[in-house]
């Protein structure tokens, strides 16, 4: 029995398909925020020859973990190797709107720096903006990676696949999950324990839209659940806590859960 057991193992260490660690590829993306945000890391780059040097360098260390990528379980023909360098300025420059929306939007924040150093809510979204490229680019297993190690430390969990505009905070951030097509606009502010997920998690419906889009300007806080691929929250509306919709909700509302009569309340902004 030993021997057969052993066997079997043989053959599956024989025919592992020889990916990246799950290692190498986030000492790969923390170098790689660190380099975007000196604020971040412990490396700070003193000269301009410097800088370009430690760009090659991880540029370098990309094509190196591709060489090595997971080829068979790509579900479509990756792209241009080079795309995620190539979207760094517009990465850089999205994350920036994301941490003025978070500093803005804490009475708490006391500076960028703060937020950088210290809030789960950058790094989730961080983690969120380089897997996104990564993983339109094809290389879906390195986003994933990428966005689960942002999952074990801020517990947050978004999926690579998202579609997330500017300017998004979300405050504290300790059990948000947001699902593989939802869609959220821009000026966006989302509370601890929400979710943005789907009514059915059956195998089939993998290819439709099983999450919610959600509108500009939107409030969600903490703990509500949106649920549905037809179910879209319209602009400028505010989601109270503990909310439980599975249906569409027009601009300019506030919908909220009355804890004493269990139900949900619904008003208009306007």
């Amino acid at each position: 029995m030993e021997e057969g057991f052993l066997d079997n193992l043989y053959q599956e260490h024989q025919t592992a398909l020889g990916c990246p660690s799950p290692s190498s590829i986030i000492a790969f993306y923390e170098s790689l925020v660190g380099f975007l945000f000196p604020d971040y890391g412990n490396e700070k780059i003193t000269t301009r020859n410097e800088l370009k040097n430690r760009f090659g360098d991880l540029r370098k260390d990309w094509h190196l973990l591709l060489q090595k990528r997971c080829k068979s379980l790509q579900k479509k023909y990756p792209g241009d190797e080079d795309v995620l360098f190539k979207d760094l300025t517009k990465i850089k420059s999205t994350l920036e709107n994301d941490i003025t929306a978070i500093y803005e939007g804490d009475p708490a924040a006391q500076s960028r720096l703060e937020v950088i150093k210290t809030y789960p809510g950058f790094k989730a979204i961080a983690a969120y903006r380089i897997a996104n490229s990564i993983y339109n680019s094809g290389y879906q297993l390195i986003a994933r990676m990428i966005s689960e190690h942002a999952h074990s430390r801020t517990g947050v969990d978004i999926h690579p696949a998202a579609k997330i505009g500017s300017h998004f905070c979300i405050d504290h951030g300790t059990g948000i999950v947001i699902g593989e097509t939802t869609d959220i606009g821009d000026h966006v502010k989302i509370y601890q324990g929400v979710t943005l997920g789907a009514t059915s998690v059956k195998k089939e419906n993998a290819s439709q839209k099983r999450h919610p889009t959600i509108g500009n300007n939107v409030v969600i806080y903490a703990n509500a659940t949106i649920l549905g691929g037809k179910t879209h929250i319209g602009d400028h509306c505010v989601i109270g806590g503990n909310s439980w919709i599975t249906r569409s909700l027009e601009s300019n509302s506030r919908l909220y859960y009355d804890s004493e009569n269990k139900h949900l309340l619904k008003s208009n902004l306007e």
